[in-house]
């Protein structure tokens, strides 16, 4: 590779991490206000329910970043070249697969990651309060939400690697749908 070319990378690599930076912390930002305004105000079942919520979302965006990643583009142009709705889309999933992996898994998956922390905690502090418990229940929800997170992005990433495919493709027809 010429050094032109390396200096371009780097500056499009650069590029990246500072879009990347940007986007996760204004996404951040407004998940965490939201949710943590929202949940603090509500009784605990729904709070509870936001929280299941934000654990499947974390772990759905998991799935998704790894099939990006693993999906074969080939099998998406022969669909394309049968106008399969979303396969174009697929293609440029796959064809950008390190910045949606990056997008899906990292800025949304971590973010997650943080809103089911807070929001544990906001939850611990309810239960706390409503059932009159004399001890605290933060250390067994953290843990309780950590084990299901993880649990369920490693259950997720047997299913995105076996089915990346499909889950491209639903990906790419959502994404088309969107842009109609």
């Amino acid at each position: 590779m010429s050094k032109k070319n390396e200096k371009k990378n780097e500056h499009s690599n650069m590029k990246w991490v500072v879009q990347s930076f940007m986007i996760t912390f204004i996404l951040s930002m407004i998940f965490s206000y939201v949710s943590t305004n929202g949940v603090s105000n509500l009784s605990l079942i729904p709070a509870i329910l936001i929280l299941i919520l934000v654990i499947l979302l974390g772990i759905l965006f998991d799935i998704i970043g790894v099939a990006v990643t693993v999906a074969n583009e080939e099998e998406f142009h022969a669909k394309a070249t049968k106008k399969v709705q979303g396969s174009k889309d697929s293609i440029k999933l796959i064809k950008n697969a390190p910045k949606v992996a990056n997008i899906c898994a990292d800025v949304i998956g971590d973010i997650c990651g943080v809103l089911s922390g807070s929001i544990s905690a906001l939850i611990a502090i309810k239960i706390s309060t409503e059932l009159k418990m004399p001890f605290n229940i933060q250390f067994i929800l953290s843990a309780l939400v950590s084990a299901l997170t993880v649990g369920g992005k490693a259950f997720g990433k047997d299913i995105a690697n076996k089915n990346s495919t499909v889950i491209v493709h639903r990906v790419g027809m959502v994404l088309n749908k969107m842009r109609q």
